[in-house]
C-alpha cells in the first residue's frame, strides 16, 4: 500500500467548536423555538451544548425558562376548574412569546440574556 501524497487530518473526539456568528444564529433560533414551547429548547440543548460556551448558556437558559413555563401551564391546566387557570394559561402563553423573542433578539446581537421568573434547573 501507498501513503496518500497529502497528510491526513486526525480525527478528533467530540463536537468541535461553533464560530461566534454560528453560536448566535443557534441560539437565536433555540429562542425563537420556545415560542412552541420547550421541544426545541430540550433538542437545541442536547445537540448544541458541547459547542460553545454562548450557546450552551442560552440553550440552557431557554430550556429553563420553558421547563418553568411548562410547570405554570401544568398549574394553570389543574387551576382552569376554579376558572383562574384560565387566567393562568393566558398569561403564560403571552410571556413565554414576549421573553422567547426578547431573548432571541439579545442572542442575535451577541449578548448574554437571563429569563426572568426562570427557575434554574440546570446551568
Amino acid at each position: 500500500m501507498t501513503t496518500p501524497p497529502y497528510p491526513q487530518p486526525a480525527a478528533q473526539p467530540g463536537p468541535q467548536p461553533m464560530n461566534p456568528s454560528d453560536e448566535k444564529m443557534w441560539a437565536t433560533l433555540v429562542h425563537i423555538g420556545g415560542i412552541f414551547y420547550f421541544l426545541p429548547s430540550l433538542i437545541g440543548y442536547l445537540v448544541l451544548k458541547d459547542r460553545g460556551p454562548f450557546v450552551r448558556a442560552h440553550t440552557a437558559a431557554a430550556l429553563n425558562f420553558q421547563l418553568t413555563m411548562l410547570i405554570a401551564s401544568f398549574v394553570g391546566a389543574v387551576l382552569s376548574i376554579l376558572g383562574i387557570g384560565l387566567v393562568i394559561l393566558l398569561a403564560v402563553y403571552v410571556v413565554n412569546i414576549i421573553f422567547s423573542i426578547v431573548a432571541a433578539v439579545k442572542a442575535s446581537k451577541g449578548e448574554w440574556y437571563t429569563y426572568p421568573l426562570s427557575i434554574t434547573f440546570l446551568s
